[in-house]
């Protein structure tokens, strides 16, 4: 007949588990202490890195994309305080202060076309148009890392995909799906028909109508009815390059 283990063995298993989960703890701290040393060392070179290619980092987009994403490693924002470090160091802040200001005027500025919708590379032609003279170049990234910072306006910036295109919206406006695909599919020429929708995506005439009727509304679409087939013509300024030229020289 098999025993059972007595009170002392009990109290010996016991302080065994205490002891496995003290060395486990031990274990735990010490290793979180040598990543916060890791982490104070590599916050310490970054910084030094900074100060040394402060120029490049400003000047360089491609060099400043890599800034930007050894800082992510790090999880330090060089841009979540104006008045931090990193804005002194560097001055970022207020070169991102001074996109995003840009980025809105441009969007006011086109949203009368293309309803509050604009592809995010017209919207980065936009703004090289106006900083010409700048020396500072801007990338697509660059715009996006601004545009992030907008959001805390609560004035509906953000950027959406569609597509093969990402799109940015300055107003608060709702797309379903329906409107997504819409605008997928006019992303080839930039426009579409009513008999186009219905053949590429098998709709009904009534579904495609009503989401056209609904982007129409939404300040969108523009109708043409002058095509040569006479078939009637729906163009989103936001996916077409017929309309990219409009506010380019404001």
């Amino acid at each position: 007949m098999r025993r059972r283990p007595g009170i002392g063995g009990l109290q010996k298993a016991a302080a065994a588990r205490d002891q496995y989960r003290l060395l486990g703890e031990n274990v735990a701290k010490l290793r979180t202490d040598m990543m916060k040393e890791q982490l104070a060392t590599f916050k310490s070179q970054l910084e030094e890195f900074a100060r040394k290619h402060k120029n490049d980092i400003r000047k360089n987009p491609a060099f400043r994309a890599q800034f930007h994403e050894m800082c992510a490693k790090v999880g330090v924002d060089p841009l979540a305080s104006n008045k931090g470090f990193w804005a002194e160091l560097l001055g970022i802040g207020d070169f991102y202060y001074e996109l995003g200001v840009q980025i809105i005027e441009v969007c006011m500025l086109t949203r009368s076309v293309n309803g509050g919708l604009i592809s995010l590379q017209e919207l980065c032609n936009h703004i090289r148009q106006r900083r010409k003279k700048d020396r500072e170049a801007v990338t697509e990234d660059d715009c996006l890392r601004a545009i992030s910072k907008l959001k805390v306006l609560g004035s509906g910036f953000e950027v959406i995909t569609i597509g093969k295109k990402k799109l940015v919206r300055s107003v608060p406006t709702e797309l379903n799906k329906d409107h997504n695909q819409i605008l997928e599919l006019a992303q080839g020429q930039g426009f579409v028909t009513v008999e186009e929708v219905q053949r590429r995506l098998s709709w009904t005439s009534g579904r495609v109508i009503d989401a056209l009727e609904t982007l129409l509304e939404e300040g969108l679409a523009m109708i043409d009815n002058g095509s040569k087939d006479g078939k009637c013509q729906y163009w989103f300024p936001c996916v077409s390059s017929v309309y990219s030229f409009v506010g380019s020289e404001t």
